[in-house]
């Protein structure tokens, strides 16, 4: 058992995804200082020095943290765009496939078979 669980974890797609678990981890750290330390209080500036992260609706007891909400869909979409920005960038340096060539139509193949018929007349 221990043998089988050695050969699955050495397999090559558990190391990569183990790899981008932790690169991914830190990006997001990352991203999340960007967003809480440039961008939100940029744009709390912006809109009259409001702190995104203190905006809360009370109700009763009961704060929701709405500002927190908004924090964290901005570091989704930053997160978002840059993996999409990077896999656009990695798909440029894999080898393009060959186009599959398409059966010529009924006309094409019929003219070609003229072409043929004339050409071997000669």
């Amino acid at each position: 058992m221990f043998k089988e669980f050695r050969d699955f974890a050495m397999r090559g797609n558990v190391i990569d995804l183990a790899v981008g678990i932790i690169i991914g981890a830190a990006f997001g750290k990352i991203v999340t200082s960007l967003v809480n330390d440039l961008l939100m209080p940029s744009v709390g500036l912006l809109l009259g020095k409001v702190e995104f992260s203190t905006l809360a609706l009370t109700i009763g007891e009961s704060q929701i943290g709405y500002g927190m909400f908004i924090q964290s869909v901005v570091d989704f979409v930053i997160v978002a765009f840059c993996i999409f920005l990077l896999i656009k960038q990695l798909n440029r340096f894999k080898p393009k496939k060959p186009e599959e060539i398409a059966a010529p139509s009924a006309d094409v193949q019929l003219l070609m078979e003229i072409r043929d018929l004339l050409r071997d007349k000669k």
